[in-house]
């Protein structure tokens, strides 16, 4: 069978929605060597990969490390990581690339992947698990992508050309890493922005593979309504909107599960009625499972999970792409968007309840569920690989 690269990214919004796909690979045979730094290792060790251990530079969220807010100094890292990342990576495969991979599977930010691709003369396959271009995205997002004009931004560019250049690569740096020759995508179809303008021979929608992860994660059923509120784990150490969500949900006798994340000062929070619980961490899709409704700040991962689990949900878009994804579940009629700055118990409360009392939201809401299910998830991307190894 054939010997897979993976190249990952340390963030878990990067890693968790491959590992059914890395998982589904070895399970048919493949001997897969996945790159990641050591907080992730154990997780890719646990799908059956042999984890080849590099050293970082991106924030180590498990230290408190946040993600840069500017999105420039956020895309160099990426950059940054792939410089560290390339060389080691290399070595791991032997003196000259002596364990040379069949394929190259790689996140999107996995930037060392495609360039070991074109030294082995191997294929490469993107594994996004967020939005990808579509014809014209340029035009469309003119406005979210004005910091593109900027020095700073510029300046990355031509490192980025520079290092592409030390490896024999004259490509667009832009083209490099936004045009991927195959890619498999991780996101349900119903968020890609465009979704009929996305080149069908080079992307692929598989959705993404809770199966296996709602299997392990359980929650207690509750004997009333649960809601579940939950803002990720790069954008938690949100303890106002916590507080906010206890006050507005409380009062209608719910179950309330906050997943405060590990650094909010739980004192912040007050004394919590004895219906809200607030947890450090919690097996989001076994609480899901249970709930009737869901409180999130609308990340990709997230999103994808309250779909695939069947719940309406209450967006309060933070950061980056989770204005955009809050608005398409508004567009599917499965959210509500209340903008933080306008996240008062009252406005939660008459959110809640809009939402939970709709039958055409719980209509679409259980199409959106099946439609999902019906993707092919892990199974559907192991097809798209194995039909490129074959290829």
């Amino acid at each position: 069978m054939a010997h897979v690269l993976m190249v990952g990214v340390a963030a878990h919004g990067h890693t968790h929605p491959h590992l059914p796909v890395i998982a589904e690979l070895v399970s048919r045979g493949h001997r897969v060597t996945y790159a990641i730094p050591a907080p992730f290792a154990e997780m890719v060790a646990a799908t059956g990969a042999t984890p080849l251990v590099h050293t970082s530079v991106l924030p180590d969220q498990s230290r408190g490390e946040q993600w840069p807010a500017d999105p420039v100094a956020g895309t160099a890292l990426f950059l940054d990581e792939a410089v560290l990342a390339l060389p080691q990576i290399a070595a791991g495969l032997g003196p000259d690339g002596a364990d040379v991979p069949d394929l190259a599977l790689y996140d999107i930010g996995g930037y060392p992947a495609p360039v070991l691709a074109r030294r082995f003369g191997v294929p490469a396959v993107q594994l996004s698990p967020a939005m990808v271009a579509w014809d014209g995205f340029e035009s469309d997002l003119a406005d979210d992508l004005a910091f593109r004009q900027e020095p700073g931004y510029r300046r990355y560019l031509a490192r980025f050309a520079a290092w592409l250049a030390e490896h024999g690569i004259d490509d667009d740096p832009e083209e490099f890493v936004g045009r991927p020759t195959r890619s498999i995508v991780e996101i349900p179809r119903a968020l890609q922005p465009c979704a009929d303008r996305v080149d069908p021979e080079i992307y692929t929608f598989v959705g993404p593979d809770l199966a296996r992860r709602a299997q392990d994660e359980q929650w207690p059923a509750p004997t009333r309504p649960l809601v579940l509120v939950s803002f990720g784990s790069a954008y938690h150490d949100e303890p106002d909107l916590f507080r906010a969500c206890a006050a507005a949900f409380a009062p209608l006798g719910w179950d309330v599960v906050l997943a405060v994340g590990p650094h909010v000062d739980l004192d912040a929070l007050g004394e919590l009625p004895p219906n809200v619980a607030a947890h450090r961490w919690v097996p989001q899709l076994g609480v899901l499972g249970r709930a009737s409704a869901f409180v999130t700040h609308a990340g990709m991962g997230g999103c994808a999970e309250g779909l695939w689990s069947g719940v309406p949900m209450i967006a309060i878009p933070r950061a980056v792409d989770q204005f955009g994804n809050a608005a398409m579940l508004e567009s599917l009629g499965v959210a509500r968007t209340v903008p933080a700055e306008d996240a008062t118990p009252e406005v939660l409360r008459a959110a809640l309840v809009a939402l939970t009392s709709s039958p055409e939201v719980a209509e679409r809401v259980a199409a959106q569920r099946e439609e999902l299910r019906r993707a092919g998830g892990a199974a559907a991307a192991a097809d798209v690989v194995e039909a490129v190894l074959g290829g």
